[in-house]
Formats: C-alpha cells, sequence, structure tokens
C-alpha cells in the first residue's frame, strides 16, 4: 500500500502594511463592498476566480490586464493609460 503525503495547509499572507493601495485596488474593494458583493461574487459576475478579485484588493503586483479589466467591466471601468511621475534619468540618458 502507498504511503500518502501528509496534508500541508498553506495560509495566505496579507498585503505588507508598507504597502500603498493603488487606486484600483481601492475602487475595486469600495465598489464590490457598495455593492454588498463577497470577493466570491464578484469573480463570479467578472468571469474570473476567486483568487484573482483576493490578489487585486491585496495590491499584488503582478495581475494579467484581461483579469483586471474583467473585473473592472463589472463596474462599467476599464484600464488606462495615464501619466506617470518621471524618475531622475538612469546611466547616460539626458
Amino acid at each position: 500500500m502507498a504511503k500518502r503525503k501528509p496534508h500541508i495547509r498553506v495560509t495566505q499572507t496579507p498585503p505588507s502594511p508598507d504597502r500603498e493601495a493603488s487606486p484600483t485596488t481601492t475602487f475595486v474593494r469600495e465598489r464590490r463592498k457598495a455593492n454588498g458583493l463577497s470577493q466570491r461574487e464578484l469573480a463570479e459576475l467578472a468571469g474570473v476566480g476567486p483568487r484573482a478579485v483576493w490578489d487585486l484588493e491585496r495590491g499584488k503586483p503582478t495581475l494579467r490586464m484581461d483579469v483586471v479589466n474583467a473585473v473592472l467591466k463589472v463596474f462599467g471601468k476599464t484600464l488606462g493609460v495615464v501619466e506617470a511621475p518621471r524618475g531622475e534619468p538612469q546611466g547616460g540618458e539626458e
């Protein structure tokens, strides 16, 4: 009889307290709550997995744009191009 591997429970860590919430993160969380939706319900409406909504609301820095747009579409929004502050020139750039 083959031995069973022990069950390992993986817990998710909350976002770092020093990580600032992005405008998108804040918008999605506030609109979801204002509409009385759970993360799972929002995910179903958007056609994405619940983990995508969880990651988005916690400010995960790497999310697929199509997934974010699917969630935003529920609220009649989409990602767009905005001005970004420019830093100091790097290595030989003027």
